[in-house]
């Protein structure tokens, strides 16, 4: 029974860090495009508030 629980425990850990890993691995193939094509497709920027100098602390 506490194999069974651990198991479970552990198919849901490794299915949250792939989940994670291709978040991470689409944001950069997303980032590597050209801008003009981010744009085109609703991409958000990164950092738009460091750009334009609305940061608030």
């Amino acid at each position: 029974m506490a194999a069974t629980a651990l198991f479970g425990t552990l198919r849901r850990r490794f299915a949250y860090w792939r989940v994670l890993r291709e978040e991470i691995r689409t944001e950069r193939v997303m980032n590597a495009l050209p801008r003009e094509v981010r744009k085109d497709i609703g991409w958000p920027e990164l950092y738009t508030g460091f750009r334009s100098g609305n940061v608030r602390d």
